[in-house]
């Protein structure tokens, strides 16, 4: 992982990579989400620890991560003779990909902010004369 704006910049990065870059999401649940988009029905969490190869509760975690992040949505089924259980199914890709953008440019917005601030905080220095 780049650990500087310019590193970022000079990086090979595929759209997957904003998952991590803007979300702070990890290779897990990258493939969590590639395996929900692949899916033509919603995955129980069990479902989705057998497709990824891993314990329940691991899988569990990443789904929360993905959830939280706006990347899946949960549903309740209900049975007939009570109870219920949830499946997770993708969130629709421009609803991903607006709240990326507004993310994106609140962060230009913030950035540029810091900008100013620097050059407001460093612009007050006297520049020495020149003989």
């Amino acid at each position: 992982m780049a650990d500087s704006m310019a590193e970022y910049l000079q990086s090979d990065m595929e759209c997957e990579g904003l998952l991590e870059c803007i979300h702070g999401l990890k290779e897990l649940d990258r493939e969590c989400f590639q395996v929900l988009v692949e899916s033509e029905e919603p995955l129980t969490i069990d479902e989705m620890a057998d497709q990824v190869d891993r314990e329940r509760s691991t899988a569990y975690r990443s789904i929360q991560r993905l959830l939280q992040s706006g990347f899946v949505q949960k549903e309740q089924v209900n049975y007939e003779q009570g109870g219920y259980y949830h499946v997770y199914r993708p969130t629709d890709p421009d609803e991903v990909a607006d709240d990326m953008q507004r993310m994106l440019n609140d962060w230009y917005a913030k950035m540029g902010q810091l900008v100013q601030e620097f050059r407001d905080k460093y612009d007050q220095q006297p520049v020495a004369a020149e003989n």
